[in-house]
């Protein structure tokens, strides 16, 4: 057959009768992560140019050094990475829940994976479940 989509579907569903929530959801970010070409954020190096799909966990304002920092917590499903936009306060459309495909390079920044200024591209919300 000539799409992946419906097995991965079906495997969705036949998992979901077993598995809790919070674990399906986390293979449907996996799942569109795929689809969409990005890498997995436990996959990802220090200093490594990627690009990563996941669901903002939480958004918060915390300058840094006297300069205005929006952070948010992006989870893919595999793990978190901090999302820093500097000399930001807010931005239209970025609030816990959103979901977005997030490009950049990636540190590590007192242990957490960080990745600062990223390009990103808003996602429609999936159905999860």
């Amino acid at each position: 057959m000539g799409s992946d989509k419906p097995a991965g579907l079906w495997k969705r569903a036949f998992r979901g009768l077993a598995g809790d929530r919070d674990q399906q959801d986390a293979e449907v970010l996996q799942d569109f992560a795929q689809d969409c070409g990005a890498r997995s954020i436990t996959g990802c190096h220090d200093r490594e140019m990627v690009t990563l799909y996941g669901t903002l966990r939480t958004i918060t304002f915390s300058p840094r050094g006297g300069v205005p920092a929006l952070e948010g917590e992006l989870y893919d499903g595999t793990g978190t990475v901090k999302l820093i936009w500097l000399g930001r306060r807010k931005i239209g459309g970025i609030h816990p829940g959103s979901e977005l495909i997030a490009s950049g390079r990636i540190g590590v920044v007192d242990g957490d994976r960080v990745m600062f200024n990223p390009r990103y591209e808003l996602r429609p919300t999936a159905a999860h479940g």
